[in-house]
């Protein structure tokens, strides 16, 4: 190949890929100007540790070793091949030029060889999971199969003509090859020598590599931005610019804001532009099905194709807005036609086992919440068994509509005191509607109440003046009537200047620790129930001795999402149950960060779930498989949905459910 076509070739390339590129790259910024603005907090070393840790180190990605590992191979490699790449085309456009001149060129040459050979075994790993292996997970839409063949490709023909071009240069005595610093190269121009084909051949076939490996690059930049591989460009920013702010918090509406004609998310353009970099960002990997508990239960909602459905609807609707911003798009939001029907968008529990899963930093259920609040706000949209726990709640301030005088009922006879009684209380025993109306699970707090008292803990209850903490009426969409139920709590709390607080209820101790000082009230401290207990335990405090007969049981551990995915709250149940003399803790396979969902977060504890399996029973079936005597629980919400399950299972009489309190209180 002469070296004035190699330039022109190289600048023709430049040209034709830079006009297609860029006008992708520009059309994809206008649509996502078109959205709201996101108020980011910037905390630039918790940015960069961020994108260190995922992107660079690939963290999400090695939850599964060998697709992280691979992934990683295939990632690491085009950085270190790309030093070379930019070298041939410097080289195309200034006869000469290599980066020979740098101290380290020769590590850099060898790391070039040895990662070019790594990244096409994982080229071929890949293509054997999605043509032989034919992996459920993956995006079964056409042209995300068809997307994620032809890059594979591209890569595979990418990486496979620069190893082989090196291989005939040094087979044809070209002091390109650099056989010195490239063995692998070197190896295989050996073994294409022996093929007797003269070296002008086999220096004319090195060329024409060089080619296949430029045209490569450049194919590559024009074809990404159109393709579900965008997240080449995406994932990056996504995770630089991620919400810096605690997992169990959503966006709090403020409604005083008369500018305000519309809440909740009803058009894409009412998302903000951080929403709309999640969805370019997808990979179409599944991860997120893989865990979702309404995917894998045969429900409408699967997280990946919800935020592919939010993409293609961005992009299909997108060219006309950007034309004229104030039309209305010709397919709704939430709407057959986009694929984000109302039966998906109430599907979801809000577990975030699709978040935690996602490699590409996606959040999932801000941008259903958002949709929820359009649906309830704007719409007055929910089901039917949902409007008649909202009437509860807002003329009982509790799911069940239990007259709100009965709330400390639970406490008559225990000797427990209200805060108007006992101002002075080191802490506020913040018991919930679970704990106060539901018999169940008042002997939850009779229990923690036990615990309290033998570790001689200063705390009071609210009583009749505690309302519900406003968490599911939040993540069903009324964000006006929690709003109502969050300010009369917080006037209470503040009254009594509340400094530490502790709920049985993760969903109360989540929106109190995480949410309420976006409402005016931050206390000292907020601890999950099982989390003081662990800490009274390790203290002394409360002694549980072994039983004479030296019985053991055998407990299984069931996470709640709220207290495990949302606030990292693994160890002290666990830690708890271990601490009492003859019990034998057991694990699912499902456990910790992809522990399966009860199926009654997200306000799904108050609809009727009539699509696939339930739930809950899927999760009680995988308990079941450990053989326990008991399913332990620290959540009333799972409480009542595994008791369910069991019960369904017909194992009411063998199997107790039991909270991690209770499993304690019994040994005192």
């Amino acid at each position: 190949m002469e070296i004035g076509f190699r330039s022109i070739f190289i600048i023709a390339l430049i040209i034709c890929s830079g006009i297609s590129a860029g006008n992708a790259f520009w059309r994809l910024f206008r649509l996502m100007k078109l959205a709201q603005p996101e108020a980011l907090v910037w905390d630039l070393p918790k940015r960069l540790w961020i994108f260190t840790k995922n992107v660079v180190f690939q963290a999400k990605l090695f939850k599964k070793p060998w697709r992280g590992l691979f992934h990683g191979f295939i990632m690491i490699g085009f950085v270190v091949v790309t030093t070379g790449s930019a070298e041939h085309i410097l080289e195309g456009l200034f006869t000469g030029f290599s980066f020979d001149f740098l101290p380290f060129y020769p590590a850099l040459a060898l790391l070039q060889d040895i990662f070019k050979v790594l990244v096409l075994v994982a080229v071929a790993f890949f293509l054997a999971r999605r043509l032989l292996l034919k992996n459920t997970t993956l995006s079964d839409v056409p042209k995300h199969r068809r997307d994620g063949l032809i890059v594979l490709t591209f890569t595979g023909a990418h990486i496979g003509a620069d190893l082989f071009s090196f291989a005939f240069w040094a087979a044809s005595g070209n002091p390109h090859g650099q056989a010195a610093i490239r063995p692998i190269s070197a190896g295989l121009g050996q073994l294409i020598a022996q093929t007797g084909l003269s070296a002008p051949m086999l220096d004319q076939v090195a060329w024409v590599l060089w080619g296949i490996h430029i045209a490569t690059v450049f194919g590559f930049l024009a074809y990404i931005p159109y393709s579900k591989h965008l997240h080449v460009f995406a994932a990056g920013p996504n995770f630089f610019l991620a919400r810096l702010r605690p997992r169990g918090r959503i966006e709090k509406i403020n409604f005083e804001d008369e500018t305000k004609t519309s809440f909740g998310v009803g058009k894409f353009t009412q998302f903000t532009w951080k929403d709309i970099l999640d969805a370019f960002s997808c990979t179409a990997c599944g991860r997120c099905n893989e865990y979702c508990p309404t995917a894998t239960t045969g429900k409408p909602l699967r997280p990946m194709k919800l935020i592919n459905d939010f993409k293609d609807h961005v992009l299909s609707q997108g060219d006309a807005l950007l034309k004229d911003p104030t039309a209305e798009p010709a397919v709704a939001l939430i709407s057959e036609e986009s694929g984000i029907t109302e039966e998906t968008v109430w599907a979801c529990t809000t577990c975030r086992a699709c978040v935690e899963a996602c490699p590409v930093g996606i959040e999932h259920i801000d941008k259903i919440v958002e949709m929820r609040r359009h649906m309830v706000l704007m719409e007055g949209k929910m089901t039917a068994e949902l409007q008649t726990t909202m009437r509860n709640w807002e003329t009982n301030s509790n799911p069940w509509g239990m007259a709100p005088d009965t709330r400390d009922e639970w406490a008559r006879g225990l000797g427990v005191k209200s805060f108007s009684e006992h101002p002075t209380a080191e802490w506020l025993f913040y018991v919930g509607c679970a704990g106060s109306f539901n018999d169940r699970n008042k002997k939850i707090s009779t229990s923690f109440v036990k615990i309290l008292q033998a570790a001689k803990v200063d705390f009071a209850i609210l009583g009749k003046e505690e309302l519900c903490n406003g968490e599911t009426a939040r993540r069903a969409g009324n964000e006006y009537l929690a709003k109502a139920m969050i300010d009369a709590n917080v006037e209470v709390l503040k009254r009594y200047n509340a400094k530490k607080i502790v709920a049985t209820c993760p969903h109360c101790f989540n929106t109190i620790k995480n949410e309420y000082p976006d409402f005016g009230f931050r206390a000292d401290e907020v601890l999950h129930h099982t989390e003081l207990i662990d800490r009274l335990v390790k203290e002394g405090r409360v002694k549980v001795e072994a039983g004479p007969d030296g019985s053991t049981m055998r407990v299984v551990f069931h996470d709640s999402c709220y207290l495990g995915r949302y606030n990292d709250v693994y160890d002290a149940p666990r830690e708890v149950l271990a601490s009492i003399p003859g019990v034998e803790v057991v694990e699912m396979p499902r456990k910790k960060q992809t522990g399966l969902c009860c199926g009654a977060g997200g306000a799904r504890m108050w609809m009727e779930e009539t699509i696939g399996k339930r739930i809950n029973v899927e999760r009680v079936e995988e308990a079941l498989e450990q053989k326990p005597e008991v399913i332990a629980a620290a959540c009333p919400y799972c409480q009542v949905m595994i008791t369910d399950g069991v019960n369904g299972k017909g194992q009411g009489d063998a199997i107790k459910v039991l909270d991690v309190a209770e499993v304690l209180a019994a040994k005192l």
